[in-house]
């Protein structure tokens, strides 16, 4: 590596390289899952010059004989193996200095995280459309609440069919509505308290003379 930075960088990259899926690690080691990834993860696998076989046979060569981790310094071998078989192009150091770059400052990769889906779930519990039952009965076309009326049946009272669009207007025409010429209405009798008024047409039932 050509200065201290690069080789802070590097090994920055191998532990956090070490320590991925393994809560436990400590950074110091490196098993052959992990060594692998980062092949992969940082195109040291080509997959023509460098192949995964290529990446498992270097791994078993630089550890020891009953290990099964690679520590700093082993890790460094193993790229020294591969950086030939990598760059054939370059010198060795050259070849070395390429794929230590090529390491160097970078962390793994997550592919096939499941990542939470929760706007489709919030709006299939929030789609008024599709709810059925008594949940439907409490809303609107647009999806805005009734209310109480959504949630109690409330008894008409009003004398109207039910839905009837000019529901509550006969009341008004009637008051607007002028009597017809001729018509009086009788004062001989009072109504009942709360009772309309009984027009009559001229003769009416009670006489002309009747009237104050």
């Amino acid at each position: 590596m050509a200065g201290n930075a690069e080789v802070a960088s590097l090994e920055e990259s191998f532990r956090k390289f070490a320590i991925y899926g393994d809560t436990k690690a400590t950074g110091q080691e490196m098993n052959g899952k992990n060594w692998a990834k980062l092949c992969k993860d940082c195109k040291v696998t080509d997959g023509k010059s460098v192949t995964s076989t290529d990446v498992d046979i270097v791994f078993s060569k630089v550890k020891g004989k009953t290990a099964r981790v690679i520590n700093y310094e082993e890790f460094k071998k193993a790229l020294e193996e591969l950086a030939p078989k990598r760059f054939k192009d370059k010198s060795k150091e050259e070849a070395y200095e390429a794929i230590c770059q090529l390491v160097a400052g970078k962390e793994p990769i997550n592919v096939g995280v499941t990542k939470a889906k929760t706007v489709g779930a919030v709006e299939r519990l929030t789609d008024t459309s599709k709810y059925t039952g008594s949940h439907k009965e409490r809303f609107d076309e647009s999806g805005k609440g009734k209310g109480k009326s959504g949630r109690e049946n409330i008894v008409d009272t009003s004398g109207y069919v039910s839905a009837y669009k000019n529901a509550g207007t006969y009341d008004a025409k009637v008051k607007k509505a002028p009597l017809p010429a001729g018509t009086h209405t009788c004062p001989t009798s009072a109504p009942a308290v709360g009772a309309p008024s009984v027009s009559h047409r001229a003769p009416p039932l009670c006489s002309l003379r009747d009237l104050p």
